[in-house]
């Protein structure tokens, strides 16, 4: 029997996107205010997963020696640090945190099991490497606050209760939604970077969040005038305004998470996306 166990950890470094061969307006238009000098800072938190088969106490590994070997070859190195000039893979890609997490694969490889890392910048951007060569999976986060009823015009209001509850009570309730976007591409080997992170950050705003904010969805976004704007149809109809968008930023849309409350989400995979992914 084989089981995936996932340790944590935690490190605060800097970091500065800069490319010498461009000049500091060319690095500016690129890479905005992290072209600054001397860098910026984050806290990173660090998920290694490792596979294998449970062994006669219980355990994939002993957990003790994973934080060891993880304190040892990763966080006792860049906690503190600057990651430009903390490895050397560092100098030849930007560390980015699609390339941080990829490093910290292939270094931890040789010593622990490992089958992903991901790796958290902030609550809103986290990057997955899973050891498919160059390619890796960038997520970003985001937040729009909107109102919906539940409920089919060709049902009275007793059906509609039947079917979706409160939800259909007729003057609607709100949410507070939580916005999971996760794409996936190849590494640039220059920038780290497998799509502009700015631009993709724009294309949620313009196709989902500034559209979708304060607004009654029934009412005030079109598509939502002819279908019920339940989580699992915001999600797929989310999916649908941003394959193309994200395309042309020459990446691909693997998955849509959205999180109605803590207690309800739904996720839909791009029509491109492993079913198993």
């Amino acid at each position: 029997m084989s089981c995936i166990i996932i340790r944590r950890a935690r490190f605060s470094a800097s970091h500065r996107y800069w490319l010498d061969e461009l000049s500091e307006e060319e690095n500016w238009e690129r890479f905005g205010p992290t072209s600054r000098f001397p860098g910026h800072g984050h806290n990173y938190t660090l998920y290694v997963s490792m596979h294998g088969p449970v062994d006669a106490y219980g355990m994939v590994l002993n957990l003790s020696d994973v934080k060891q070997i993880i304190k040892r070859e990763i966080t006792s190195q860049l906690d503190f640090a600057y990651l430009n000039q903390v490895w050397p893979e560092f100098g030849r890609s930007l560390p980015t945190t699609e390339h941080i997490a990829r490093t910290i694969f292939d270094r931890l490889r040789p010593h622990l099991p490992v089958v992903r890392v991901q790796l958290h910048e902030s609550e809103d951007l986290w990057a997955e490497y899973q050891g498919e060569g160059m390619q890796a999976y960038l997520t970003v986060g985001g937040h729009f606050a909107a109102a919906h009823r539940l409920a089919l015009d060709t049902l009275s209001l007793e059906e509609n209760t039947e079917i979706y509850g409160l939800c259909a009570r007729p003057n609607g309730h709100g949410h507070n939604y939580l916005l999971e976007v996760t794409v996936r591409g190849d590494i640039d080997e220059r920038t780290g970077m497998l799509v502009d992170l700015v631009k993709l950050q724009k294309v949620i705003e313009d196709k989902v969040l500034l559209p979708f904010d304060h607004t009654f969805l029934n009412k005030d976004v079109p598509y939502f005038a002819e279908v019920v704007p339940t989580a699992e149809n915001i999600a797929l109809h989310i999916r649908d305004l941003l394959e193309g968008p994200v395309l042309t930023l020459g990446a691909h849309l693997h998955r849509v998470k959205l999180v109605e409350s803590p207690n309800n989400s739904c996720e839909v995979l791009s029509d491109y996306a492993p079913l198993l992914a």
